[in-house]
């Protein structure tokens, strides 16, 4: 079956890592076309050996598609709230020294990284750090080195910022991933860095338009987010299978 029998693929993007897919963007499918597409993951060998498939459902769709994929043995896990922003080069003060990986090795990049991680009110994640990274490197290519950031303050790491153009486009920045260790949190912190990496992106990654996340439940972040300026542009339904 080739892509042009396949209508419902070219509506949504997949993004592919290290053990592991999501699906995005599903809002312009119908109901039947997003069945189609559930249906074509289970019967697509690719699919198979992921350790980790998850779908985020647009809130657009009724309740009857979450009893759908229930059936087909889909977990709902989290809501997830996307926002956009439209990106200008601007002057950030701030005591932060930033380190990518041409200048720190990736075990103390994944270390912190790590660090970050924990207590988030996102939902868990179900990859190890080495996954993480490699996914990183796999979907980023050569330039997952200069997206991978490190923040100090002083000679104390305090979190990772992760700017990157998304695949596939010229000027759609994102962040990887974005957070503080626990100790530095509710600290004012947060609302700066943000508003760094968002600057970064747009001086030195090219980045016109940003596009960030997080989990509904993460209120500081969806915080952060409208104090620099972003606006929720969508709320979806994040649905992982239960086992491949």
């Amino acid at each position: 079956m080739n892509k042009q029998q396949k209508p419902f693929i070219e509506k949504v993007k997949i993004i592919h890592g290290e053990n592991y897919a999501t699906i995005e963007d599903t809002n312009d499918l119908t109901i039947a076309e997003l069945k189609e597409l559930v249906s074509y993951l289970d019967q697509s060998p690719p699919y198979h050996s992921l350790s980790n498939l998850k779908i985020l459902v647009s809130q657009t769709f009724s309740r009857e598609v979450d009893e759908y994929l229930e059936g087909k043995g889909y977990d709902l896990v989290d809501e997830f709230v996307t926002v956009y922003k439209k990106l200008e080069k601007s002057e950030i003060k701030h005591s932060f020294t930033l380190k990518n990986l041409h200048m720190i090795s990736e075990n103390e990049f994944a270390h912190i990284w790590m660090q970050s991680m924990e207590g988030s009110l996102n939902a868990p994640s179900r990859l190890t750090m080495p996954e993480h990274m490699k996914s990183v490197e796999i979907e980023l290519g050569d330039s997952y080195k200069d997206s991978c950031i490190a923040v100090y303050e002083g000679d104390q790491p305090i979190g990772v910022i992760m700017p990157h153009i998304e695949p596939g486009t010229v000027d759609e920045g994102r962040l990887f991933y974005f957070g503080l260790i626990p100790d530095e949190r509710n600290k004012g912190k947060s609302k700066i860095l943000h508003k760094l990496a968002l600057n970064l992106l747009a001086s030195e990654f090219h980045a016109k338009n940003y596009i960030g996340g997080t989990s509904k439940n993460n209120a500081p972040m969806i915080r952060t987010f409208l104090a620099n300026g972003c606006e929720v542009k969508d709320v979806n339904r994040v649905f992982y299978k239960k086992s491949l």
